[in-house]
């Protein structure tokens, strides 16, 4: 069978699946969901076995540290996938919440609806806890699923996709509510994007060159999950202990995810003081600095950064630092070089805070917290399906809500017009 047709096979399935699927209670939902959670319990195991394998052909293939650490999948990180799921069947399904509604004057009563989307395409790379985090949160939302992992986790990702399918055969939905594309040719995923028959929405999740493959091939609406270039802004009127903890937090953490700090822009009147504090706390964990002239005449023994650093996604611990006059030259740095991810702005002067949160183009803004919160079950959204950077449908976390569309729901007793 040729490659298009086994991927429109996939769409014709989803597509009946899910128009059935919307028909499914909350209850019917929860309960797969939970038995879901509990086969990826009972299967760590073997998860682990076919996790090994990527991880082995990863580190032959020179995956970066930061890819290795997106790949792997340990009992710990197994369990958290599990609790995502259960936390997802947790949360209050938004099929059939009323969104607004009224009477018109001729009697006729509209109600505004939320219902599933229909079919979702999710195309993502490394990380094989996708697979089930988008998979419950997809069926919780009422709406079938076509997975296409990246092929560095294609083993991982099979078999989570197997246990989960296993769950659905065992209940009464329909399995092909989930679908994993099996195989790692390319033009599987320039089949899935561009097929409008079946595919509602197509959810990329990965680096600036899938973004930009999915955006020159597809016919399906894309909801964006850009690259996350996240700024922290040190103003000068600052606590300083605050800001030591919150800028280690965002860049040290775990600098290999989309919310991690790239850029640290400071206030020039601050900087003398917070600078060789802070750039020292940073090399005792490691993170190589690069920094403008101004930063390098406070701190010398540090890297020159380039113009190229400004945009640059690290996803490693190397750490752009620029220092700037005011919160107005912070809001137009990241204006420019930012992704429109997740922005902070570190200060004591509620009028800067409320300058920089309505000034900067980004889809969480934080005052005096770090960007690594914006993650979907930090939110209480339970698992994400990533983080938006489109202004519609959807931005930032997209959860259950987020996966949902509306239809008005109309009734009357006989009107005519």
């Amino acid at each position: 069978m040729e490659l298009k047709d086994i991927i429109y096979g996939y769409g014709e399935a989803a597509k009946k699946a899910s128009l059935k699927l919307a028909m499914a209670s909350t209850k019917e939902k929860n309960e797969v969901l939970k038995l879901m959670a509990k086969k990826l319990r009972e299967n760590r195991e073997e998860i682990k076995i076919e996790n090994k394998k990527d991880m082995e052909a990863g580190k032959e293939n020179n995956l970066s540290k930061a890819l290795l650490d997106r790949l792997l999948l340990d009992d710990e990180r197994i369990e958290g996938m599990v609790i995502g799921v259960e936390k997802i069947a947790s949360l209050t399904d938004p099929v059939g919440e009323i969104i607004t509604g009224w009477t018109t004057e001729e009697g006729i009563k509209i109600r505004k609806v939320k219902v599933p989307i229909g079919v979702i395409g999710m195309i993502y790379e490394s990380r094989p806890n996708v697979t089930a985090d988008a998979a419950a949160l997809a069926l919780k939302s009422g709406n079938s699923i076509i997975l296409r992992g990246g092929k560095e986790a294609i083993n991982s990702n099979k078999v989570i996709a197997k246990i989960l399918r296993k769950a659905l055969e065992e209940s009464n939905l329909e399995k092909d509510i989930i679908n994993l594309i099996q195989t790692t040719e390319r033009d599987a995923v320039k089949f899935l994007v561009q097929m409008t028959e079946y595919m509602d929405v197509i959810i990329p999740r990965g680096g600036k060159g899938l973004i930009r493959a999915i955006s020159s091939m597809a016919k399906v609406p894309v909801i964006y999950h850009d690259r996350g270039l996240c700024h922290t802004y040190i103003d000068g009127n600052v606590d300083l202990e605050m800001a030591y903890g919150i800028c280690i937090n965002a860049k040290v953490q775990r600098p290999g995810v989309c919310n991690a700090m790239e850029t640290l822009l400071v206030n020039k009147n601050i900087a003398d003081k917070f600078l060789p504090t802070m750039i020292d706390k940073f090399k005792k964990e490691g993170v190589e600095i690069r920094g403008c002239e101004k930063t390098r005449e406070i701190v010398s023994d540090i890297k020159k950064a380039t113009i190229e650093d400004w945009g640059t996604e690290y996803l490693d611990l190397i750490l752009s630092i620029k220092i700037v006059e005011n919160t107005e030259e912070a809001i137009n740095h990241i204006n420019i070089y930012g992704s429109g991810h997740s922005e902070a702005i570190i200060t004591n002067d509620y009028n800067n805070s409320n300058k920089f949160s309505l000034g900067v183009d980004a889809s969480t803004v934080y005052t005096n917290a770090s960007t690594r919160f914006t993650d979907g079950a930090m939110f209480g959204f339970g698992a994400e399906i990533g983080i938006s950077t489109n202004k519609l449908h959807a931005r930032g976390p997209v959860g259950l809500n987020e996966l949902t569309t509306y239809k008005y729901i109309v009734t009357g007793d006989g009107q005519k017009r």
